[in-house]
């Protein structure tokens, strides 16, 4: 989920533009003009917007919701609900001959009463595409589609996706399932940070179900040398037109674009790499604060320890110009006196990164441990303590 401190690109814009120019490298160009419906580029680790088009405008999301029906399977490997090497037999729904709605469908070619394992299930999904296999997870996992699509949206509220709304398992248009661009970049980021095993799939560009010839990833931009793509998903239909989210790595940055609505199939490749080698080319993520590393360390009143350290759990990402990373610097505010018991994780304040001495962004300042209360005589003594502080500051 994004902070509610974080502030928007156009002020980091504003704060960069009114710099003195002798500090910046060279001014930022325009965002290139895309063929596209609808657009977006994020920073993965920060979460902001560094460009967008359209992006929260509804759209068809065709086989992208392929990406929630992976995350939701990633969940469930991860927790141990399934495993890998599960058999799952394939069922007629899953089977294109005996369901009329695959015809014509990117499939992994599953054969009713066959066995197959989660594992080959998983990759048929991210690496073929196959809506065949989507019915045959979702079934394995919660028992029939209807109960996997209403995971699908419980999934999509915990994460933010607040304009997203899922109808099938695998994405063929369906009334009242719709997307975003917006939504698809922060769907790709979730995916990312919290199901790197899953994730990792993402970037094979071929699978072999059988002894049939190799399939190959739809997402032509792993093969590019010139960006480090490992992900994510491509997505098509009549009503979709071409869409994409891709994601790649350069040094510390990772970026994420989801075009829709792209003219053709390699058009939304091409598009997608416009907006990530402009994002690459002149903007950085920046680590100005460490996990886990403290910011500041203050007195806190009614607790079994007298002092406690405050930063952020994860660490604070931030997005800065190219070259920029350097000269971020950091401040804090605290909103009032800290009292105990207080949870690893509690916001207490705020933390401020400036450049060029202006506010550039805003993330909470929290408390990196847990602090229990203190006993009853230890509580008078703080009380008295605190009043003395009080009364003479």
């Amino acid at each position: 989920m994004k902070s509610k401190f974080k502030l928007s690109f156009a002020l980091l814009a504003l704060a960069i533009c009114s710099s003195a120019s002798a500090e910046m490298a060279f001014p930022i160009p325009a965002i290139p003009q895309l063929d596209a419906e609808a657009y977006i580029l994020i920073d993965a680790k920060s979460g902001e917007i560094l460009a967008q088009y359209n992006a929260e405008q509804q759209r068809d999301p065709a086989s992208l919701t392929k990406m929630m029906t992976s995350y939701v399977v990633g969940q469930a490997l991860q927790s141990g609900r399934i495993k890998n090497d599960d058999m799952v037999v394939v069922s007629k729904d899953a089977w294109a001959t005996g369901n009329p709605v695959l015809k014509g469908s990117s499939l992994m070619f599953l054969e009713v009463g066959k066995t197959v394992s989660v594992s080959d299930l998983n990759k048929g999904i991210i690496i073929q595409s196959g809506n065949d296999a989507c019915i045959a997870m979702a079934e394995h996992v919660a028992g029939s589609q209807g109960a996997f699509v209403n995971l699908m949206n419980d999934y999509a509220k915990k994460i933010g996706l607040n304009h997203t709304h899922f109808e099938t398992v695998h994405g063929l248009d369906a009334p009242g399932q719709y997307t975003t661009a917006k939504d698809m970049a922060y769907l790709g980021q979730a995916l990312i940070r919290d199901l790197p095993e899953e994730y990792s799939i993402y970037k094979e560009k071929e699978f072999t179900y059988t002894l049939s010839k190799p399939q190959l990833n739809r997402n032509g931009l792993l093969w590019d040398t010139t960006l480090n793509v490992d992900g994510i998903k491509t997505g098509h239909t009549n009503a979709a037109g071409y869409n994409l989210v891709a994601s790649a790595v350069d040094g510390n940055t990772r970026l994420i674009s989801a075009v829709l609505g792209g003219r053709t199939f390699k058009g939304r490749e091409e598009e997608s790499k416009k907006l990530l080698v402009w994002g690459f080319r002149f903007f950085e993520t920046a680590n100005p604060v460490k996990a886990g590393t403290p910011v500041t360390t203050e007195t806190i009143w009614y607790g079994d320890q007298n002092k406690i350290q405050l930063g952020a759990v994860n660490g604070a990402f931030i997005t800065v110009p190219k070259g920029r990373a350097a000269d971020v610097q950091v401040e804090y505010k605290i909103d009032d006196y800290i009292y105990a018991p207080i949870t690893k994780g509690n916001a207490v304040g705020k933390m401020q990164f400036l450049l060029d001495g202006k506010v550039i962004n805003e993330q909470p300042l929290v408390a990196l441990q847990d602090i229990e209360e203190t006993g009853f005589f230890g509580g008078v003594w703080d009380w008295i303590c605190l009043q003395c502080h009080k009364l003479f500051s």
